[in-house]
């Protein structure tokens, strides 16, 4: 399964760039072409920092702060490779996005963002802020709700054998 959440990554950053392309080619900056009226529109933009433009003109943090989740993401994801199919699923997204932007920020200086929600005021965003999100958010749900359980249900496994190890050498006296 490592190597398809390898595939599966690289197949969300080709997606994310063949976006962008599209979006370059077809789209002035600035301008508004409607996608859903009144609900999505695309609109290309370059954004230099972070969601909301936090962090502005700091493109050196934003290179290696990716990259530094793209090398945890590959360690958890090798060390866990026979491990649950939806945790590698959703770090494949996540770094699949951060490979998107992070080539994006190597290449440009910036991010091309082309994603406006017009039904509330929402940053511009582009496909792979949509997968590390997703996959950031499903990744935490694994660890809360999956990561516990198991923790819980080796605790009981542990509680049980000891009842059963007490009770077998209680008579042996």
């Amino acid at each position: 399964m490592f190597f398809i959440s390898l595939l599966i990554a690289a197949a969300v950053a080709f997606a994310d760039q063949l976006i962008k392309l599209a979006v370059v080619s077809n789209i002035d900056m600035y301008e508004v072409k409607d996608f859903i009226p009144h609900v999505l529109s695309l609109t290309q933009i370059r954004n230099s920092g972070a969601a909301w433009s936090i962090m502005e003109g700091q493109t050196w943090f934003l290179i290696l702060l990716p990259i530094l989740i793209i090398a945890v993401s590959l360690v958890f994801m090798f060390l866990n490779r026979k491990g649950s199919v939806f945790s590698l699923v959703s770090l494949s997204l996540v770094m699949g996005g951060g490979i998107g932007n992070l080539i994006d920020r190597i290449r440009l200086g910036e991010v091309v963002d082309y994603l406006k929600l017009e039904l509330f005021d929402f940053p511009i965003f582009n496909f792979a802020d949509m997968c590390v999100v997703v996959g950031a958010i499903l990744f935490c749900g694994y660890m809360v709700f999956f990561e516990e359980s198991k923790k819980e249900d080796t605790k009981q496994e542990a509680d049980e054998k000891l009842t059963v190890d007490d009770s077998t050498t209680e008579g042996e006296d």
